[in-house]
């Protein structure tokens, strides 16, 4: 998918909408631009009044002069900073780079993600998926199942924290998701599944340059017979699509071939949409302070 890795491909996390967003939640960020490169740079925090810097989904560039240019930037900021380290996790490969980087398997952004074609039409789009995915959107409707755009973020964030109990993942305050859809604006959506009036599942959702991204879902276990989670997801890519969207991006699944990955009962849930596995550069850090950063690792390591 070659439009995934161009020079050029913008992104949600280095879009200034994605700066106001983190801005809302209380964190430093930095816009910067070079000629024919540019990088979100967000300011983290950690022990002893030491921060980390990261550049989601970027630095951005269209050659291998604009990645030197931007990475320079970038090590000049997080050096003003004091930053122990800077995390990069750009869809391009940073080939060739003057400036000592290494891999990590630490980042918030998944290596692995699925992605359905949205150029092509809604009955193909319905035909690529596996079976038992068409079969779930026809039960949940065949339920009455009320799929709708939605202002209710307590209700939504109720089913998340059922739903981060039940499958053992974190989640952040209500106000987070609420700063999130605020700062977003009509790029984002809160849908919410009814059933006989009574909220039962949920998701947010992006909608930025070509790609339409499922971010957040949550579902009530004790309604899964009904299977909204199945509607939800198709009024999202019906959604994507009108918008002008290309790509419908399910955010992360597990590697393939992974055993026992935190992530393979929701990889089994959207890989029954189709679609296609990609595969990302894996994240790059830039090491400021050797030191710290040993000690950093270290702490890591024993939890």
């Amino acid at each position: 998918m070659e439009q995934l890795v161009s020079a050029n491909h913008q992104n949600l996390w280095q879009n200034p909408l994605w700066a106001t967003f983190q801005q809302s939640i209380g964190r430093k960020v930095w816009m910067l631009d070079v000629e024919g490169g540019q990088a979100l740079v967000i300011w983290h925090p950690l022990p002893f009044n030491l921060c980390w810097l990261e550049v989601p989904r970027g630095p951005l560039f269209e050659n291998e002069d604009s990645m030197q240019k931007i990475l320079q930037e970038i090590k000049v900021l997080g050096k003003k900073e004091g930053a122990v380290f800077i995390r990069m996790s750009p869809y391009k490969l940073l080939t060739a780079s003057r400036l000592p980087l290494t891999a990590t398997s630490s980042d918030h952004h998944p290596q692995t993600s699925l992605l359905i074609d949205l150029t092509q039409a809604e009955d193909d789009i319905l035909k690529q998926m596996k079976p038992k995915g068409r079969y779930n959107i026809k039960i949940a409707r065949k339920h009455e199942i009320d799929v709708k755009v939605s202002q209710d973020v307590t209700s939504f964030h109720s089913i998340l924290e059922k739903t981060g109990g039940r499958d053992g993942f974190g989640i952040h305050p209500k106000s987070y998701y609420e700063k999130m859809l605020k700062a977003l604006g009509d790029k984002a959506q809160l849908l919410l599944a009814s059933h006989q009036g009574k909220v039962i599942a949920g998701g947010i959702f992006v909608y930025v340059d070509d790609m339409a991204i499922y971010y957040y879902g949550a579902s009530d276990h004790a309604y899964r017979k009904f299977m909204a989670p199945y509607l939800i997801q198709w009024q999202a890519i019906v959604e994507g699509k009108k918008r002008g969207c290309k790509h419908y991006d399910f955010l992360g699944i597990a590697p393939e071939g992974a055993k026992n990955h935190a992530w393979a009962g929701v990889t089994s849930f959207k890989k029954k949409f189709g679609g296609q596995v990609v595969d990302y550069p894996q994240a790059q850090e830039m090491v400021l302070r050797p030191f710290w950063y040993w000690v950093y690792r270290m702490r890591k390591k024993l939890g």
